[in-house]
């Protein structure tokens, strides 16, 4: 059923929000096969399994920020409301309130998922920590190529866009 929702798609769905991996109501939705509303009330009648850390409201600035920033056209596009971000034990703890065999299959790949992430990410620092070995192993003249691999590895810092429209 559910086993064409390849990990990379649901790996584009998580973004990196207050510092955490996460990922919105809507797109859980989606991925689910149900509508958002329907998500959000089974998630409001079972409140007390989704602390702060599985599950939070993003903010009218947070959500700015994600129009400008993710190609969003609106606020609209997000379903009109302030949209609920869920961590992977969010997720996780989805299971226990939707009950259809979709949404534990879903679930198992979105679990996949936050796990090649973090394999990834480990790679990364794993990847990174050799290649410092290697600079101080090596001479100054590999300098330059050490400075230009951790300029890659580095992610680059994103940087706030100006407004576009005219200012009063």
């Amino acid at each position: 059923m559910p086993d064409f929702i390849s990990v990379e798609v649901i790996a584009g769905k998580i973004l990196f929000i207050r510092g955490k991996k996460a990922i919105l109501d809507k797109d859980l939705a989606v991925l689910y096969g149900v509508k958002s509303i329907a998500l959000r009330q089974q998630v409001k009648r079972n409140q007390e399994r989704f602390p702060e850390d599985f599950m939070f409201q993003l903010t009218e600035e947070e959500v700015k920020i994600m129009v400008s920033h993710f190609v969003i056209p609106s606020k609209q596009s997000l379903g009109g409301y302030l949209p609920y971000a869920f961590t992977e034990q969010g997720v996780a703890m989805l299971s226990s309130v939707l009950h259809s065999r979709r949404a534990v299959l879903v679930n198992i790949q979105i679990m996949r998922a936050f796990i090649q992430l973090k394999r990834m990410l480990l790679t990364n620092a794993g990847l990174k920590h050799k290649i410092e070995e290697m600079e101080k192993k090596y001479d100054k003249k590999f300098a330059i190529v050490f400075q230009a691999l951790k300029q890659l590895l580095e992610p680059s810092p994103v940087k706030p866009k100006p407004p576009i429209g005219f200012r009063n």
